[in-house]
């Protein structure tokens, strides 16, 4: 938590075509927190099978371009997760007023 991780997903079988994978995260995350961070997590799970993020050769690429070396906070992968984890947030909270006045 010191290192401003709170989860991380990892490929489990392979880099071709992957279609498992293991999400990791910190165990004591608040509630919003933690569905953000799982949020970010699932739209990288996304990224993965949809082809635009592939690890080949412990080299991580970006819709083919090679970005190995580009700094986190320019890794295009890491931009849209945290764009989609706002949205995705929001779409959530949405659901969740709306679900409580239905009942």
């Amino acid at each position: 938590m010191r290192d401003g991780v709170y989860g991380w997903v990892g490929v489990t079988d392979c880099d071709w075509r992957p279609r498992a994978f293991e999400i990791e995260m910190h165990n004591r995350l608040d509630r919003d927190h933690y569905t953000r961070t799982l949020l970010h997590e699932l739209w990288h799970v996304y990224q993965h099978v949809t082809g635009v993020l592939k690890d080949k050769h412990g080299k991580r690429h970006w819709r083919g371009i090679d970005h190995s070396l580009t700094d986190y906070e320019e890794q295009p992968w890491e931009q849209q997760a945290f764009q989609m984890e706002e949205v995705l947030f929001e779409e959530y909270l949405d659901y969740l007023t709306h679900s409580k006045n239905s009942l």
